[in-house]
């Protein structure tokens, strides 16, 4: 069933794009309103945060299971199918998490 809701999710580009401003407008909410964060401060660690981990996520699922052709100039290194748009909704889906944690400790650090 998860794999089914998140191909739903991300079947095309602007579904991805609508779909990752909606998981992220409840982090940005409780950031502005539960710990004062202004809207474009808010909006600023969280790209920072979602642009960081969009790197850790990129190594999932990437692997070669040889059922792809080759495509001539491709670098051998590359996988044949990145799957960006499922990434791009993990890394919001993670962003959120590490977000909310991070501004949550804002005040512990006397920030």
């Amino acid at each position: 069933m998860p794999d089914r809701l998140i191909a739903t999710a991300t079947a095309s580009i602007p579904r991805t794009l609508a779909v990752c401003v909606l998981a992220m407008l409840p982090a940005l909410l409780v950031a502005t309103r539960g710990f004062g964060l202004t809207w474009f401060g808010a909006a600023a660690l969280y790209f920072v945060v979602w642009w960081t981990l969009l790197f850790a996520v990129l190594p999932f699922r990437a692997r070669d299971d040889g059922t792809q052709p080759f495509v001539p100039g491709q670098d051998p290194g590359a996988p044949p199918l990145p799957q960006m748009r499922r990434k791009a909704l993990w890394t919001t889906l993670v962003s959120d998490v590490v977000f909310v944690a991070a501004v949550a400790a804002f005040p512990l650090a006397g920030l």
